[in-house]
């Protein structure tokens, strides 16, 4: 089992940065990617970014392709999504999940707010 908890979420306005950070413990050896997805209200939960834990290769949806950076803190068991230049429509609940690749996700966190006033 791997265990994972976000933090790092917030209100803030059009424009400004957050950090979402998620610590990872438990069997992490098992996985081979992480990365984050996002659910707004009345929509189906979506792909964010994604960083493999040994050649740290990343992968990032359009929608946040130049604003938002994935990185991994391996001695830390962590792996943090810097987000610059929100919009309101980033807006969601921001989930971390760890698998085995960009098609398997076995776990979850719980999940962590971000909100975005224009």
């Amino acid at each position: 089992q791997v265990q994972l908890v976000e933090s790092g979420g917030g209100l803030v306005q059009a424009g400004a940065s957050l950090r979402l950070s998620c610590a990872a413990s438990g069997r992490t050896f098992s996985s081979s990617i992480m990365g984050w997805f996002r659910q707004a209200p009345g929509k189906e939960r979506e792909f964010v970014a994604a960083l493999t834990w040994s050649g740290g290769s990343t992968y990032y949806s359009d929608s946040v392709k130049g604003r938002f950076t994935i990185a991994k803190d391996n001695a830390k068991n962590a792996v943090f999504l810097q987000m610059n230049s929100l919009k309101p429509e980033d807006t969601a609940v921001y989930y971390c999940a760890a698998g085995g690749n960009r098609l398997r996700w076995d776990y979850w966190g719980q999940g962590t707010q971000v909100t975005v006033s224009s």
